[in-house]
């Protein structure tokens, strides 16, 4: 039973929790979060759009399917550990860190590609996950 408080409410909701996610992202290399509950975050929000407005209309937000994001978060998880090899000579996973300071994101290093790939491959894995129990009779 669908109420429009429900689809009213999610429809602003997603976007909030889209940006929260993304700030438990940034978030997470020096406080707790970070990848995981980043992406866990951003699962729960596509979730309840499809709990509101039904899964055709969640489904039709998202551009590709979420399967697609798990082979691009390895990828990119994998090639951040691989980092240290191939620019400084250093041990797979040793961090790098860029010296400056970037405006809004603060200090980045390699530990940040890694999140952003288990971001991407939590969200992947969990909607796809998700979207295929909801399709089933």
């Amino acid at each position: 039973m669908k109420t429009i408080i429900l689809r009213t409410a999610s429809n602003y909701l997603l976007p909030v929790l889209l940006l929260f996610s993304i700030f438990i992202l940034l978030r997470g290399h020096y406080l707790p979060g970070g990848g995981f509950v980043g992406g866990l975050i951003a699962a729960i929000a596509f979730v309840l759009h499809s709990f509101a407005n039904g899964l055709k209309n969640t489904k039709s937000l998202l551009r590709f399917h979420p399967g697609f994001l798990m082979p691009a978060g390895l990828a990119l998880s994998f090639f951040s550990g691989l980092a240290p090899i191939i620019f400084a000579g250093d041990p797979f996973m040793t961090g790098l860190w860029y010296h400056g300071h970037v405006p809004v994101l603060g200090s980045v290093g390699s530990a940040m590609f890694f999140d952003m790939g288990v971001y991407l491959v939590v969200v992947g894995v969990t909607l796809t996950i998700i979207f295929t129990i909801s399709e089933a009779p």
